[in-house]
């Protein structure tokens, strides 16, 4: 049985390739695994990633993609996944930018980056405080 990192980074690869597809069915054959065996530690960035590719592939239709981010979050707050819930909560401050709600990014994604205390030499932090930056503006 494949390894749900592996999945993740096959999804996430086909993606920056442009094969939306492709990136689904990983993200599906990951959460299928996650749901067979229980191992749900992945499970918020899958769907993650999920949510993302859905909103790539068709931008007109926001709905799921933003479902599929907002079950990310709760994923990760439910499993205590710091890292997984930020990131996942990036690209919906960045979807809710999009459509004019920077008042509920900012408020979302400065409540998650304030809970770190430590790494904010790393890229997902580094990219949570320009965010934070561009939303303040």
């Amino acid at each position: 049985m494949p390894n749900t990192l592996l999945l993740v980074a096959f999804a996430e690869t086909c993606g920056k390739n442009g094969h939306a597809e492709e990136e689904l069915d990983w993200v599906a054959k990951g959460l299928a695994i996650a749901e067979q065996t229980g191992h749900r530690m992945l499970e918020a960035e899958l769907y993650r990633v999920k949510g993302e590719v859905l909103m790539i592939k068709d931008p007109g239709n926001m709905v799921e993609g933003e479902g599929c981010l907002r079950t990310a979050i709760e994923v990760a707050r439910q499993q205590g996944a710091r890292l997984f819930e930020l990131r996942a909560t990036v690209s919906l401050a960045r979807l809710l930018k999009q459509r004019g709600g920077t008042v509920e990014a900012r408020q979302m994604l400065a409540e998650i980056y304030n809970w770190f205390t430590e790494g904010f030499e790393f890229p997902d932090l580094k990219d949570t405080k320009a965010l934070l930056e561009e939303l303040a503006t």
